[in-house]
Order: C-alpha cells, then sequence, then structure tokens
C-alpha cells in the first residue's frame, strides 16, 4: 500500500512541477510581450520594469523547472532540491509578472511544493555523474568565470563594458561564437584576452555537450534496441523483478500484465528483450541478472518480490543469490526445473520453490492410473489464481 502511494504520489508531483514550468513559461513570455493594463494594487506600487523584468526571469526559472520536473521523473534528490528552491520563485514572478495568470500560477506552484515536500522519500537516487563529466562541468564554470572576471577587471579596455552585467553578457555571447559586436577590446592586452577567453569558452562548451549529452543519445540509442534507460525505471517500487527468460517465463509475464503489478524482466538477451517491449510493453532491463549493478538499477532494494523461472537452474542459483545478497528482506520464488535442484535453489536463498514439472508429471501418472479428480485439482489452481487476481 505503501509503494502504491509513492508512485501516485511522485507522478502527481511531476505532473504538477511540470504544469507549473510550463504556466511559469506562458506568464513570463506574456509579461513580456504584453504590460497587463490593470496591475495588482501592490503590483501598482512597484516601477513597470519589474514586471517585465520578473517576466523574463520568470520564463527562465520556468525553463529551469522543466529541468527539475525531468529529474523529479527520474526520481533525482537533485531535481527535488531545485524544485524546492523554484517553486517560491516561479510563483512570486508570475504573480509580479502578470495580472492574469498570476493567481492560477501561484496556486499551482504552492500545490506543486506540497507534493513534492511531502513525497521528498521517493526522490531519493542521487545524481551518478562519472568524474570526467563533474570535470566538463567545471570546466565550463571555470572559463565563464574566467572571461566574466578578466571582461570585468579590463572593463576601461573594452568599450560597452561597465558592470557586472556587462561582463557576464560579453562571456556568454563570446562563448556561445555569437560576437554581436556591441562589446569589442581596445587596446592590444583586451585583445589577448577576448581571444583567450574565446578559445577556452569554446572548448568548454564542445567538450561539455560531447560528455553531458553523448549518454543521452546513447540510451535512445539503446532504447530502440530494445534496452532500457534508467529513465525508464523511474519512480518504480514495490514492484516484481523478474530474473532471466525462458519457457517458463511467458505464462508468469501472461499472470503479472493479468493482474496489472508493476514488474520488470532483467535477462541479457537483446532478441528477447525487443519483443516483450514492442509486443506487450514490457519493462525490460537489458543485463546479465546475476551481476549486482543491473539489480541495482532494477531496485531490487524496493522491490515487492523477485521470481526466478528460467529454464536453466545454475543460472538461476547465481541470479537470486545475488538478489538475496542485495535485499536480504524480499521475497524471492524460483522454478526448479529438476527436482534435484529444489533444495539447491532453496539454500542459495529463494524462500519458496516450485517444481511445475514435477507437479505436472505428478498429476499426469495420478491420471493415468485412475485417479478421478487430477483435472478437477488443476483447474481448482486455476480457480484459485483467478480469484487472487479478482
Amino acid at each position: 500500500m505503501a509503494g502504491w502511494r509513492d508512485r501516485f504520489g511522485g507522478r502527481i508531483a511531476v505532473l504538477l512541477v511540470g504544469a507549473a514550468a510550463l504556466l511559469s513559461i506562458v506568464a513570463g513570455i506574456g509579461g513580456i510581450i504584453t504590460q497587463p493594463a490593470n496591475r495588482l494594487p501592490f503590483v501598482a506600487m512597484l516601477p513597470e520594469g519589474v514586471s517585465v523584468l520578473a517576466g523574463f526571469t520568470g520564463a527562465i526559472t520556468g525553463f529551469l523547472l522543466l529541468i527539475a520536473a525531468y529529474g523529479l521523473r527520474r526520481g533525482l534528490r537533485a531535481g527535488w532540491a531545485v524544485a524546492i528552491v523554484l517553486l517560491p520563485l516561479t510563483a512570486a514572478q508570475g504573480l509580479v509578472g502578470s495580472t492574469v495568470l498570476g493567481p492560477p500560477l501561484l496556486a499551482l506552484s504552492l500545490a506543486a511544493l506540497l507534493a513534492v515536500t511531502i513525497n521528498r522519500r521517493v526522490f531519493a537516487t542521487e545524481l551518478d555523474l562519472t568524474t570526467t563529466q563533474w570535470a566538463s562541468v567545471a570546466g565550463l564554470v571555470g572559463s565563464l568565470g574566467y572571461s566574466t572576471a578578466g571582461a570585468y577587471a579590463l572593463a576601461d579596455d573594452f568599450n560597452n563594458i561597465a558592470t557586472v552585467t556587462d561582463a557576464v553578457y560579453f562571456s556568454v555571447v563570446t562563448a556561445s561564437t555569437v560576437g554581436y559586436g556591441d562589446v569589442t577590446p581596445t587596446s592590444p592586452v583586451a585583445k589577448w584576452f577576448a581571444m583567450s577567453a574565446l578559445v577556452l569558452n569554446v572548448a568548454a562548451f564542445a567538450v561539455a555537450l560531447g560528455v553531458l549529452f553523448t549518454p543521452l543519445i546513447e540510451a535512445r540509442l539503446t532504447n530502440a534496441l530494445g534496452r532500457m534507460t534508467d529513465s525508464d525505471i523511474d519512480l518504480l517500487t514495490d514492484h516484481v523483478i523478474v530474473l532471466g527468460y525462458g519457457e517458463l517465463t511467458e505464462p508468469l509475464i501472461d499472470e503479472l500484465i493479468d493482474a496489472g503489478a508493476d514488474f520488470l524482466v532483467v535477462t541479457p538477451d537483446e532478441a528477447v528483450a525487443r519483443a516483450l517491449r514492442e509486443r506487450d510493453g514490457v519493462r525490460v532491463l537489458t543485463a546479465d541478472p546475476s551481476d549486482e549493478e543491473p539489480l541495482r538499477r532494477a531496485k531490487v532494494g524496493s522491490a515487492r518480490a523477485v521470481v526466478a523461472a528460467t529454464n536453466n537452474d545454475a543460472e538461476d542459483a547465481l541470479s537470486i543469490l545475488t538478489a538475496r545478497q542485495l535485499n536480504p528482506e524480499v521475497t524471492i520464488v524460483a522454478a526448479a526445473t529438476e527436482r534435484e535442484n529444489v533444495n539447491k535453489l532453496k539454500r542459495a536463498g529463494a524462500n519458496t520453490v516450485i517444481s511445475p514439472a514435477t507437479i505436472g508429471g505428478h498429476l499426469l501418472v495420478e491420471s493415468a492410473l485412475g485417479a478421478s479428480d487430477t483435472e478437477a485439482v488443476a483447474e481448482r489452481l486455476l480457480d484459485d489464481g483467478d480469484e487472487t487476481e479478482r
């Protein structure tokens, strides 16, 4: 029940933050294009330029809030922190910059803030950046800081640089290679500095874009190949993890689909992964189910149950052993292809081990030897399963 509340509350929080972001962008752009004729009483006391500034910054804040919503969708704690900071700011900016959309934006932002705060524990995934990615971000920030500080220090050697804002403007247009020509160096020292800032900023931007966006492009490619990305597992909790894929897994997946249960299949077979995703939209993680990292990605720590039901008892035992080590409390159910492997799978960590072949063989032999109730037993098992679903 708690897992259901977490999933529902987390999704509501993501939707509210995304809606607040979009409304903030619309309100901000509207405040820039047209000034409201009838401003709110306390807003009318402010200079008109404040409304324009609030609209401009409100649009920027809205775009940043969209990024935060994406982070929340992936369950990132960083996305939660950014949303907590931006939502009050977005509400204030919208209220100052627009009389029509201000109150709805304020109400929506407060509702989103409440939802995000209540569901804090859902967004617990740490931002996992590699050392190279952190270095690229640091290089980008450092290069922009260098060009901004240098331009401000050499303000007398540039035309149209008098404030920090002018220096930041010079830094951004230089880094983006736009170069409007309104800020130019007037001395040899300033020219050498401008050339160094241009080289550093362009290089930092190129490296940062490649390092930070390449994983996103690879994620799209792997998704097209039938693999699963981290964003597909977002907010997944209290779910069932199916380790491996075999003949026994197919009816098991059908039962989980009919029951409406959240589940994830972990299999190294890319062809199987593609088929499952294309046919039923099943969540599939293309990886070895006996490795620790894929099971961590599959959130085995918050799973309600783990099922191992392939045709290879040895591989199932390794997968069960790994899952048990990562989550000592999770319920693990296994299917043994060979009767002698039942105890082995239990020793590996399975709570319950069933041998479908043994049970089926026993019922068939009983029926062949004259028992009249074997078919009724099989039908009763199926009926019990249907009642459980209902």
